[in-house]
């Protein structure tokens, strides 16, 4: 056993642009708003996942404000590697956050995905896929300001109704330096409707570097699916992961330790009471009973929480 912890060891603290040269398919944990913190990325990555990404972060506050920077972000040293997400519109907001943050990531990641209305409005997330010039400016930017050449950065985008305009912003950001690029396989405007995944390999097949796909995997099996679809480097989870911590390591649904060892991890990191019973309701989802939701979805302190998973489940 101690040849494989060390070997895990070694491959947690591989740098991103390492595991995409590895020759297998990259597990990436997504950027999810309240979700994708330290405690749940702790979780994942006992679970196979090898990249984890922070939720998305206005760059301009992070500058800004210690105490933004104090309540957005938290790591340690087992939390490698990690990409920290920033929304940004200015090339030098967006070199300061990533000069701050250099010394505790891997990379950063500029959001040109979020389709939220206040993000759009503010001129921050998926808008930007409309402004090539500017995004090829923010990636050369930080390039020239970054010294370390291990540190990547990459983007995240949607994809436009004419896939010739997404496949010109992905040029440009590969000519400015970008490290990688994830595609998330639908429009703007579009939300449940079924993921482009043709227009993924199309941008695959147009870039020589990689390209993760994202967009409903919910499986082990999907993300297999996708990958043969669109030939992707890398497959992006968000809901399935949410779903199922533990789905990178092939279980089917989440399995009892994956449940014990987030109540363990949430307890030991101080994991804030809503977001420790919203993670639990999205692992049970899936497991338990409408009957048995109705009790345990309405449970408003981590005691009966803990109490509840002790009765029912052992845990």
């Amino acid at each position: 056993t101690v040849n494989y912890t060390l070997r895990s060891k070694e491959c947690q603290l591989k740098h991103p642009m390492d595991l995409f040269h590895s020759g297998q398919v990259v597990k990436i944990c997504a950027p999810m708003v309240r979700y994708s913190k330290l405690a749940f990325r702790t979780l994942v990555r006992k679970y196979s996942c090898d990249l984890c990404y922070t939720p998305m972060i206005v760059a301009a506050d992070f500058v800004r404000s210690a105490k933004a920077r104090d309540s957005e972000f938290t790591t340690n040293k087992g939390d490698h590697p990690l990409i920290v997400q920033f929304a940004a519109k200015e090339a030098q907001v967006l070199c300061d956050a990533a000069r701050i943050i250099c010394p505790f990531a891997d990379g950063i990641d500029l959001n040109c995905g979020c389709p939220q209305r206040w993000a759009i409005s503010e001129g921050y997330g998926a808008c930007l896929i409309n402004k090539p010039e500017l995004v090829k400016d923010m990636v050369r930017h930080v390039r020239s300001q970054i010294d370390n050449p291990k540190f990547s950065i990459s983007i995240k985008i949607r994809i436009h109704e004419d896939i010739k305009r997404t496949v010109d912003l992905c040029q440009k950001a590969e000519a400015a330096g970008v490290s990688w690029i994830t595609v998330h396989g639908r429009s703007i405007e579009e939300r449940h409707q079924p993921v482009h995944y043709d227009a993924i390999k199309i941008i695959k097949q147009s870039m020589s570097i990689p390209v993760v796909a994202n967009g409903d995997i919910k499986t082990l099996k999907d993300a297999e699916n996708v990958h043969h679809l669109t030939e992707a480097d890398g497959i992006m989870v968000a809901r399935g992961l949410l779903a199922n911590p533990a789905m990178f390591a092939g279980y089917e649904e989440t399995p009892f330790q994956c449940i014990q060892d987030w109540v363990d991890i949430a307890l030991e990191h101080g994991t804030p009471f809503t977001c420790f019973h919203h993670h639990l309701m999205y692992m049970m989802e899936r497991i338990t009973s409408k009957q048995e939701k109705k009790v345990f979805n309405v449970l408003s302190s981590t005691s009966a929480v803990l109490d509840y998973l002790n009765d029912h489940y052992g845990v």
